[in-house]
């Protein structure tokens, strides 16, 4: 035991259990982890999702990078170090929320392998679902929702993700949306329709 943990005394084990919540939601916690490039559709995606499925009894929180970065995270940055810490701590809550029997829709960049199976590893394999919201770096540039992609590439933004910093595209999610070949509306129901049978259950 190290000298951090040396007086923390943990008492997870002396409380009511995820168990005992879902029971209580009528619902299967788990992550669904949207990860794709800035401008990808991951936010627009999210929000629809969470409408469809509050309409369908089930609740959810949506974890959107710049909200988190805008509270808990505020402290962060983007270089490599804090991108790590950035999402250890998104990964955390994560687990704060599935042990509350919740799902967990987030919504980030999450741009290597490396910092994707980081958050894995805490979330708990069985309950991190990644799904790879695919949109081009052209098409994103193209939209340019928040106005990014004009500033990197004009050298205002450095390490600036799909230009000059890497983008590893997830090689085994569980579900993979092409944002430029359907409607919003269309991919919010093809990750509803795919997920509602594992989420919802009996009353």
């Amino acid at each position: 035991m190290s000298d951090k943990t040396a007086h923390i005394h943990p008492v997870f084990h002396q409380l009511l259990q995820r168990s005992d919540k879902e029971s209580l939601l009528h619902q299967k916690a788990l992550c669904i982890w949207m990860t794709g490039l800035s401008g990808s559709g991951k936010t627009t995606i999210a929000k629809g999702l969470e409408k469809k499925l509050q309409e369908h009894g089930i609740l959810s929180v949506v974890l959107d990078g710049d909200n988190i970065r805008s509270g808990i995270n505020s402290n962060l940055g983007f270089n490599e170090v804090d991108r790590i810490e950035n999402i250890r701590r998104i990964a955390e809550v994560t687990k704060l929320f599935l042990n509350c029997g919740i799902v967990a829709i987030n919504c980030f960049v999450s741009p290597t392998q490396e910092i994707r199976m980081l958050a894995k590893n805490i979330i708990g394999e069985q309950d991190f679902k990644e799904v790879y919201i695919n949109a081009s770096f052209d098409e994103c540039a193209r939209r340019d929702v928040k106005g990014l992609y004009e500033k990197a590439l004009k050298g205002e933004i450095k390490d600036f993700t799909g230009l000059d910093a890497p983008f590893e595209a997830p090689e085994h999610p569980v579900l993979k949306i092409i944002t430029e070949e359907q409607t919003i509306e269309e991919s919010i129901e093809t990750v509803f329709n795919f997920f509602i049978d594992k989420i919802k259950t009996s009353k």
